[in-house]
C-alpha cells in the first residue's frame, strides 16, 4: 500500500512539474519581436557600445547586440515597427559607423576616436 501511495506521489509531483514547466516556456516566447542581422563596421569596444546605444535610441528596438569578430549587429524589434532596421541602419551611420545599407558622413567618421577608425571603401 506504501508502495502505491509512494508512486502516485512521484507521478502527482512528476506532473505538477512538467505543468509548471510548460507554463513557463509560454513567458518566453518572442510573439511580435522579429530578429534580423545587420552589417556594421567597426573595430574595437567603444564601437561596440557607441552601435548599441544608438540602435536602442530608436523605437521598436527591443535588443541590439554588437559582434566585434562578424561585425554583425543582432537587433530584435517589434513587428509593428517594420522600419526598424533601416532606422537602426540610419542613426548609426549618423554616429559614424558604416552599416550595409548607409556610409557614415566624413565629418561623422572623423570625429570618432582614432581605436575606431578602420578601412573604408
Amino acid at each position: 500500500m506504501k508502495t502505491i501511495k509512494l508512486l502516485f506521489a512521484m507521478l502527482f509531483a512528476f506532473a505538477t512539474f512538467q505543468s509548471a514547466n510548460a507554463q513557463s516556456d509560454k513567458t518566453q516566447r518572442t510573439i511580435g519581436i522579429k530578429t534580423q542581422t545587420i552589417k556594421v563596421y567597426g573595430t574595437c569596444n567603444m564601437d561596440k557600445r557607441r552601435i548599441e546605444n544608438a540602435a536602442y535610441t530608436v523605437d521598436g528596438i527591443k535588443s541590439a547586440l554588437w559582434n566585434l569578430d562578424g561585425q554583425t549587429l543582432t537587433i530584435q524589434y517589434s513587428v509593428f515597427k517594420k522600419d526598424a532596421p533601416d532606422n537602426v541602419q540610419k542613426k548609426i551611420a549618423s554616429f559614424g559607423n558604416d552599416t550595409e545599407k548607409y556610409k557614415a558622413d566624413n565629418t561623422a567618421y572623423l570625429q570618432l576616436p582614432e581605436c575606431c577608425h578602420y578601412h573604408r571603401s
